[in-house]
């Protein structure tokens, strides 16, 4: 009984976001004026087409690359585990997150199953979280470069302050979250308890041991850093494959990092609304058209669900690799 109220309840706040997410859109959509479709969608052409191959394989690229980045956690946790089944995970993860109209995101699908490998859940959750927390280190310190680095995006008025504020909170908050993790008397005391607090116990000493050996630690922040610029490179194609004038690699190095920050605040659904709420805001001054923003949020959309799709058969197969033979984990909170 208290399962199928749970389903319910999940299923019930899955609509809701989808709602907000198409109320946000629709707000945006009345800020246009009468537009014709072919302003906004270029004539199909073989530069246009080779854009979008481009944007395609450098998103698809992005999940073996967050596969990579979780490997460097994994190892510096003392956790082996082989690249193909994390890109596998990985790729049922994003199949979850973006395609399947489920409660459960892609990271709990991708405990679940590695769990089962490694016979260890805390362990697992931990290397998510630092996973996840490695990847938010990274996106503020890109847009306070690309701020440094092209002197004329410091003077776009609320698109400036916003990246700004964004890049300035996400760090102060990650950086609260990492000494409260590390501390002994917060996370610490769970490290050795029985239940579900041991995988609060399991982030404190991953957290300790990325500490004690800085080049485990450094080597996850370079492949975390390269996580990003694939996905800056993917948004940079796909400006240039809808003729979008003004966004340079600066621009979006910039302005990107802020954009994916806000579209995994959990209000809409995959980002709808916020994720092109931020590109109006953002581009906006660098002389980008309101429909070509939600234009390029939207192809940025239809990128992720395209690549998605391959993670159709990881998703059906790959939760019984080792089932046969796996020790059985730890339920995950």
């Amino acid at each position: 009984m208290v399962t199928m109220k749970k389903e319910r309840r999940g299923i019930v706040m899955l609509l809701l976001r989808v709602v907000v997410s198409l109320a946000m859109l629709g707000v945006l959509f009345t800020q246009v004026d009468d537009v014709d479709l072919s302003e906004v969608i270029p004539p199909w052409s073989i530069g246009t087409a080779l854009w979008l191959a481009g944007a395609a394989a450098l998103t698809f690229i992005g999940i073996a690359v967050s596969a990579a980045r979780w490997h460097q956690v994994l190892c510096a946790l003392g956790v082996h585990s082989r690249w193909r089944h994390l890109f596998g995970h990985c790729l049922a993860g994003q199949f979850v997150s973006n395609v399947l109209p489920t409660t459960i995101g892609g990271d709990v699908l991708r405990i679940s199953r590695l769990s089962r490998e490694t016979g260890s859940g805390p362990t697992t959750f931990a290397s998510v979280v630092l996973e996840r927390l490695s990847g938010w280190i990274v996106l503020p310190l890109i847009t306070l470069t690309g701020l440094a680095a092209n002197p004329g995006l410091r003077e776009l008025g609320r698109a400036t302050t916003f990246a700004t504020i964004i890049a300035v909170v996400t760090l102060v908050a990650l950086a609260t979250v990492v000494v409260l993790a590390a501390d002994r008397r917060v996370l610490g005391r769970f490290a050795s308890t029985d239940g579900w607090p041991r995988f609060a116990g399991a982030v404190h000493l991953g957290v300790t041991q990325l500490r004690e050996h800085p080049l485990s630690a450094l080597s996850v922040l370079a492949v975390g850093v390269g996580y990003q610029m694939v996905l800056v490179l993917a948004a940079l194609m796909a400006a240039q494959a809808l003729h979008i004038p003004g966004v340079g690699l600066t621009a979006l190095l910039t302005f990107m990092p802020a954009v994916l920050i806000v579209q995994v605040l959990p209000i809409g659904i995959s980002g709808l609304g916020l994720r092109e709420a931020a590109f109006v805001l953002f581009l906006g001054p660098l002389g980008v058209a309101t429909e070509q923003a939600i234009a390029l949020g939207l192809l940025l959309y239809l990128l992720n669900l395209v690549t998605s799709l391959p993670g159709a058969g990881a998703f059906a197969i790959g939760g019984r690799r080792h089932a046969a033979n796996a020790p059985e984990p730890a339920a995950a909170p």
